[in-house]
């Protein structure tokens, strides 16, 4: 069975609906913030595993709306760098950079390294690395479907979402009881002012349908001129994918012609286009996993992804703590970056605010971490990703 784009679409939408009812019944679900299309796009793999082995049948999803809505949701993620607002977070922001970015160098070489240990092809261990565990669902998808078409690879789709979303689960669990181990025997505040998100002080801008015409507009365009540049760039001798130049387009726009021309760019409308996107997205790449094809790799994926929580608990003990200050922030800073250095930004603020809501407000940890984990991280790794694939023993 064959399904239409407009079909795909429904399907996508059904899905997330599901993992939207799934998520309400099982509590663990909501507890661990597994996306809503991972849920529902996971239960329908086991019924597409069912139909497959127990029936013969196979449903196949057209692609063709899959590619535009992953590059309209990193043009969001280039719309919401404000920054003048990033450079609020000071020396503190810096510092963490800092310490982030060579964790991003580690984890590629833990993952490549256990994929070799395993005999896996080395792209399975970037995509048990920064990826999927630091990149999170939209960058793994990505990145997989560059894999499958480069290297014929199957079932990287597949594979790609099961290691964001056990990274997403281990990042949560890890986060606060890292936190507890390095508070121990150590001041805490026991109260403190009010925290400080990276969207700054103050209530969000109300969400307007001319606010959210703008921002896909804005979006439109950067759909349009990342893919001429990307063109334009497929001979250089580092090519960017398609993705990192929407995302520039977005920050040229937020930062340089939106103020120009006084357009102003509403962030929770931004945010609103972007979840939509990428909600959406996820649920098409999920109609397209294959649980039978991935069993021979569950265990060797299961592995690599075990061990790179390992790394990011010690380096986050290691070098995070230390580095920031070994004090209250250091530690809320230490939970955070186990939540986005292997899940999510979502996943990083839970982390802390399980942390702050019983130990009192960190109204820096609060400030630098969402705004790393929301831009800082994204770029970084793409350039990291980028320069690690031009290396021979992943031309194989």
């Amino acid at each position: 069975m064959t399904l239409d784009p407009l079909q795909t679409l429904t399907l996508a939408a059904a899905i997330l609906l599901l993992g939207r009812f799934l998520n309400g019944r099982i509590g663990v679900l909501t507890r661990y913030n597994i996306p809503q299309p991972i849920t529902g796009g996971l239960a329908f793999a086991v019924l597409t595993t069912v139909l497959h082995l127990g029936f013969g049948f196979d449903i196949d999803v057209s692609g063709g709306l899959r590619g535009p809505l992953l590059l309209a949701f990193f043009a969001t993620v280039g719309l919401s760098a404000d920054l003048g607002r990033l450079r609020a977070g000071g020396p503190r922001l810096v510092l963490f950079l800092a310490c982030v970015v060579p964790f991003l160098v580690v984890q590629n070489v833990a993952g490549v390294g256990m994929a070799l240990m395993l005999d896996q092809h080395p792209l399975i261990g970037l995509l048990a690395g920064t990826i999927t565990l630091v990149g999170g669902h939209g960058t793994g998808a990505a990145y997989a479907q560059i894999f499958s078409d480069t290297h014929a690879l199957s079932g990287v789709a597949g594979m790609a979402m099961a290691a964001a979303t056990c990274g997403l689960i281990l990042g949560g669990v890890v986060g606060g009881p890292v936190a507890q181990y390095l508070l121990r025997g150590r001041p805490t505040l026991a109260e403190g002012g009010a925290q400080t998100s990276a969207a700054g002080p103050g209530e969000a801008a109300e969400v307007t349908t001319e606010s959210t015409i703008v921002t896909v507009a804005l979006v439109m365009f950067c759909l349009l001129a990342g893919g001429w540049l990307a063109a334009m760039m497929a001979d250089a001798p580092v090519a960017l994918p398609d993705f990192l130049w929407c995302l520039f387009c977005g920050v040229l726009l937020r930062n340089l012609l939106a103020p120009a021309v006084r357009l102003p760019v509403n962030d929770a409308a931004v945010d609103l286009v972007g979840g939509i996107a990428l909600a959406l997205f996820l649920s098409m790449t999920m109609t397209t996993l294959r649980l039978w094809e991935l069993a021979a790799l569950a265990g060797p994926l299961l592995v690599i992804v075990a061990v790179q929580a390992v790394v990011a608990v010690l380096y986050a003990v290691l070098v995070v703590y230390r580095v920031m200050g070994r004090n209250y922030e250091a530690a809320v800073m230490s939970a955070g970056f186990l939540g986005f250095s292997m899940g999510a930004t979502a996943t990083a603020i839970a982390n802390m605010q399980a942390v702050a809501g019983r130990y009192g407000a960190a109204p820096v940890a609060f400030l630098v971490v969402p705004l790393t984990g929301a831009f800082f991280i994204d770029l970084a790794n793409a350039l990291v990703l980028t320069g690690a694939l031009a290396l021979p023993v992943f031309g194989e």
